[in-house]
């Protein structure tokens, strides 16, 4: 069964055209790498997904719901890390990830048992008590990255996750997510095309809106193991 559906989707502001067409499907176990230069509209792309932008046309689907139609199911279902998070500034990181889960359905106990499961996956346990304001970027970037995952949901939409992180903070998420993933389907975005090679058994390159290439890395590696070459070429190509 697909857990992420895009179907010709479609968004424009003004007379940009921001997202043209976009068709894909990811299902439970892919973690999927979603490319492309700045402005080529991957985070819109992420926003529609997840319901927080409204397309066009076209359609998006989260576990078989339809999100525009269906949105408190399809949204219950995703756990969305959006580009540079931010907010929340006076609570605590308990407290945030106590509202993040309780807006989830989870309380008690079992709200308690999701927030020290989190925080220990993401050793984010030394930080449970310091308001977020307080939070350099790598660790506030961890906070809203524990808000994502609290409430083990099948699908994961992550705009960036590793943003901010130092290398040995980004090799621990890449750890972290290579060890759901078998679960979970996963498309992140990112900047790091060598995050792509060693997290995701997929790729997605989108330019100017529009789907360019969507392959395995292994498909599109040059004879050195890298994306970079047909990365280069694919979204130069298409600006």
């Amino acid at each position: 069964m697909a857990m992420i559906e895009a179907d010709n989707l479609s968004k424009r502001f003004g007379t940009k055209v921001a997202v043209d067409g976009v068709s894909f499907t990811i299902s439970a176990g892919d973690v999927v790498g979603f490319l492309g230069p700045n402005g080529a509209g991957k985070s819109t792309t992420m926003r529609l997904l997840t319901g927080f932008l409204d397309p066009d046309t076209g359609a998006a689907r989260i576990h078989g719901y339809e999100v525009r139609t269906a949105r408190q199911a399809a949204q219950s279902r995703v756990g969305y890390l959006p580009e540079a998070a931010g907010g929340f500034p006076n609570l605590t990181v308990r407290e945030f990830l106590v509202f993040c889960g309780e807006t989830r359905g989870l309380c008690g106990r079992p709200l308690d048992d999701a927030i020290a499961r989190t925080s220990h996956l993401i050793s984010l346990d030394g930080a449970l008590d310091s308001t977020m304001k307080s939070l350099s970027k790598g660790w506030r970037q961890r906070a809203w990255l524990a808000q994502a995952i609290v409430h083990d949901p099948p699908v994961l939409i992550l705009d960036e996750p590793t943003d901010g992180l130092d290398p040995i903070q980004k090799q621990q998420i890449r750890k972290l997510i290579k060890t759901i993933s078998p679960k979970k389907a996963i498309i992140l975005s990112t900047h790091i095309l060598e995050e792509a090679e060693e997290v995701c058994n997929r790729a997605i390159i989108i330019a100017e809106g529009r789907i360019v290439a969507d392959d395995t890395p292994e498909n599109l590696a040059d004879g050195g193991g890298r994306i970079s070459t047909a990365f280069l070429e694919l979204a130069t190509v298409h600006q």
